[in-house]
């Protein structure tokens, strides 16, 4: 009888193991449905869901929007996981989604590299994207006008630099893009023109020049306008959902962050 109980219990105890051991393995394989903010995208995306999947064997369907179109988009259905610069509102948060905030980047300001402006006070920022002040020889640059680009108003970063930013001030512009990684490419071709964007989408690119901000880079922790990235899921994160935010909390993960320029949260 004893025998037969031990037999029993290693029975259970291998039918269980194995099980387990199956549930992990499955996930390998899986093809995890993913809303990107654009500026995150731009920031280090890429490179980190290339290393997820190298590492996992999770393979990755990405969609890049907006900040609200990717959290929208998980809440109606057609994402497993969403990541935003922006908050969670309440009612959201009221309905069972979460946000686990896993980054802190600046807003960058930025222009072409033919803009030798290298500080712009906080004041003036304001005139410039009010259109009070046209002209980059007011501010000790060249005899040219200054070109206002800005991402589209349903975007994060549009929507973080009129909350941190403009004070109530209106936002004036020349061009306006879709999303707000497509910034970077109108500073580059548009002679003049200024912008803004997460600063680890520009922090390694030759053709971008980033703008302090009364004396302070956007490199600095005491940087005036910083923003947080968030993931947004629906209740407690489970299988390759649960292994995609664990990856960004990994040593791994947080070195990828590092290496842009970020700030890497702890959880």
């Amino acid at each position: 009888m004893k025998k037969f109980a031990c037999t029993l219990m290693f029975w259970i105890w291998a039918m269980t193991g194995f099980a387990g051991l199956a549930s992990q393995s499955a996930v390998a394989g899986e093809t995890l449905k993913y809303s990107c903010s654009a500026q995150i995208f731009e920031a280090f995306e890429m490179d980190r869901i290339d290393t997820f999947t190298a590492d996992t064997g999770i393979g990755v369907t990405l969609f890049k929007s907006s900040s609200k179109s990717a959290v929208n988009r998980l809440m109606n259905g057609y994402s497993d996981i969403a990541s935003t610069t922006r908050r969670l509102h309440y009612i959201s948060k009221e309905s069972g989604y979460a946000e686990i905030p896993f980054c802190k980047d600046n807003l960058a300001i930025i222009t072409g590299r033919q803009v030798p402006v290298e500080n712009i006070s906080s004041d003036r920022l304001r005139e410039i994207f009010s259109k009070k002040l046209t002209n980059w020889q007011e501010i000790g640059g060249p005899d040219k006008p200054i070109k206002v680009v800005v991402p589209g108003k349903n975007t994060a970063a549009y929507q973080n630099f009129k909350d941190g930013v403009m004070h109530r001030e209106k936002i004036r512009y020349d061009f306006i893009s879709t999303q707000s990684s497509d910034v970077i490419d109108a500073v580059r071709r548009f002679s003049g023109a200024i912008s803004f964007i997460t600063y680890g989408g520009v922090a390694h690119n030759k053709e971008i020049r980033t703008v302090g901000i009364d004396g302070i880079s956007p490199q600095a922790e005491a940087y005036p306008y910083p923003q947080t990235f968030y993931f947004v899921v629906k209740g407690q994160p489970t299988g390759s959902v649960k292994a995609f935010v664990d990856f960004a909390f990994s040593e791994k993960g947080r070195k990828i962050i590092r290496e842009k320029g970020m700030i890497p949260i702890d959880r």
